[in-house]
Parts: structure tokens; C-alpha cells; sequence
């Protein structure tokens, strides 16, 4: 019997859980697309009864925003159809729901952070599925169900934003990244250690946002990105998002508020200068050869 089922294992965000879960000695079942097909309802439904955890932490999605505008049925199975088979299913065995969402279903018009009760308003396919998915975490789970939002992740695993600009510093490469959209840089470890703080204590319904203080715009994480890699910052030259030219709408404002987590007697988070400068060595390990030569 495991007290903890994290679905969606094998990204950048489970793979985090399931490391500082195993760290700290907590019993853990991780289950990747291929153990555990969240679309499948049948398969979920037997896997909570087999294991019978106390809490499901559910970090898998449909993650691709440009490609859920022309397959916004499939982004839908699984953000926001199977994460409602899942609520339910946790709602007969009597497990808590921690359920990963993210900055995209705001509409980004804001000028101020947004507070976790906000009304949403998605402006993309991804976003209306994944604002689909928080609700029916919300309606199915009342009283065990939390939605944890975060945005503009980065981490030790997978393709990300920070490693890209850091292999590209490496390189003394010129980049051209935009200035108009504003957010907050989170690593992966700090939503992990976010989600453990809510696992382990009292049922909090309700949403949460986990991400870093402060805010900056890619230009600028970019630049201190390029900073911390030893190579010249103004080898980072700001664009706007129109010269993208990508399918879906960026959100221009992706900056959220914290109150709750005082509210529930928990730390606040760190600035997100700190927590890059603190976490910018493990996410880059692959690549310190490469980087080292750019200092």
C-alpha cells in the first residue's frame, strides 16, 4: 500500500515528486503514460483500488498549446475528461486529489497578480481544457480536491526554457527572446516540495497557485540566465510575440498571487532570481561542460 500515486511520472514535474518523495522516505507508486493511461477510466479506477493511496498527485496533461488548437478534442480527453474520471474515482475510495494546472486559463490582461480565486477566462485551446479540468476537480472533490496552478516551469528533466537559453550561452549564441510577456520562473522543485506540503497536511480545497515571487519577462530570465552561465547578457536582444507567429496566444500576464499559502500557515515562496541562481547548477548538470567553457 502506497500513500502517494503520482500520475505523470515520467515528466519534468512528476519526475521531481517522485525524487523527493523517495528522498524523504515516503512510500510512492510513480505510473508514467505507459503504466497508467489517465484517458483509459477503467485502468484508473482499478489502479486506486489496487493501491488504495491516501493522496494522488496528478502531473500528467496534454501539454502541446500550439498543437491543441487544431486537436482541441484530444487536449480535452485527457486535461480536462480524464481528470474528471479521475476526481470521481477518488472520490469513491476516499483519496485526496492534488490535481497540476497552470497560468493559461487566465485570459493574461491583467496588471496586477492574479488572486487563486480570479475569474478565469482562457484565450487558448490548452487553457479551456485545462480551466475544464480544474472545475471538474473542484465540483467532483468539494471538500479533497486542490488545484495547484503553476507556470513558466523549469527543471533538471526534459526540454525547458532555462537549459535552451543555457546550451545557447554555452555556444556565445546572439537570441532574439520576447519582452511583452511577463511571468514567473518556477523550478520543478520547488512545486514538488509545494505539493508534499499540501499532501501531508490537512485537506485544503480549493486552488493554490505554486510559483516564485517577483516577475520578469522571458527577455529578462534570459538574460540572467546568460548571466549565470558566464556569457554576455546583450547577446540577448528583446522581440515582441507577434514575431513568433505561433498559433496559439502567449499570455501577456502570468503573474500569480500567493495569499493562500499564508493563509494555511505555509511558507512563502522564494523571488525567482533566487531560486534560479540556487537551482541553475541542477538543472544545467548535463550541460556544465558546455557551459563552463562560456565563463
Amino acid at each position: 500500500m502506497s500513500r502517494w500515486l503520482i500520475t505523470g511520472a515520467g515528466g519534468m514535474l512528476g519526475r521531481e515528486v517522485c525524487r523527493l518523495l523517495a528522498a524523504e522516505g515516503e512510500c510512492a507508486l510513480p505510473l508514467d503514460r505507459r503504466s497508467l493511461d489517465l484517458t483509459d477510466t477503467r485502468a484508473v479506477e482499478s489502479a486506486l483500488r489496487r493501491v488504495r493511496p491516501a493522496v494522488v498527485v496528478n502531473c500528467a496533461a496534454y501539454t502541446d498549446v500550439d498543437g491543441a488548437e487544431t486537436h482541441e478534442e484530444q487536449a480535452r480527453r485527457v486535461n480536462a475528461d480524464a481528470v474528471r474520471g479521475l476526481a470521481r474515482a477518488c472520490a469513491s475510495g476516499g483519496t485526496r486529489l492534488l490535481h497540476v494546472s497552470t497560468d493559461y486559463v487566465f485570459s493574461g490582461d491583467a496588471g496586477t497578480p492574479y488572486a487563486e480565486g480570479a475569474p478565469t477566462g482562457p484565450l487558448t485551446a490548452y487553457g479551456r481544457s485545462k480551466a475544464a479540468g480544474e472545475q471538474a476537480v473542484l465540483t467532483e472533490l468539494p471538500r479533497t480536491g486542490t488545484v495547484v496552478r503553476t507556470a513558466w516551469l523549469y527543471g533538471a528533466h526534459g526540454r525547458n526554457f532555462v537549459r535552451t537559453m543555457a546550451e545557447r550561452a554555452a555556444r556565445g549564441a546572439t537570441v532574439d527572446v520576447v519582452d511583452d510577456q511577463t511571468g514567473q520562473p518556477t523550478p520543478a522543485r520547488d512545486v514538488a516540495r509545494r505539493l508534499l506540503d499540501l499532501g501531508r497536511g490537512p485537506a485544503r480545497p480549493g486552488v493554490f497557485h505554486a510559483t516564485t515571487g517577483g516577475q520578469t519577462t522571458w527577455y529578462g530570465l534570459a538574460r540572467e540566465v546568460y548571466r549565470l552561465a558566464g556569457a554576455d547578457p546583450d547577446r540577448v536582444r528583446p522581440t515582441g510575440s507577434a514575431a513568433l507567429d505561433r498559433p496559439a496566444r502567449r499570455p501577456a500576464w502570468s503573474v500569480l498571487g500567493h495569499d493562500r499559502w499564508a493563509a494555511a500557515g505555509l511558507p512563502a515562496p522564494r523571488h525567482w532570481r533566487d531560486a534560479l541562481a540556487a537551482e541553475f547548477t541542477a538543472v544545467t548538470a548535463t550541460l556544465e561542460g558546455a557551459v563552463s567553457c562560456a565563463r
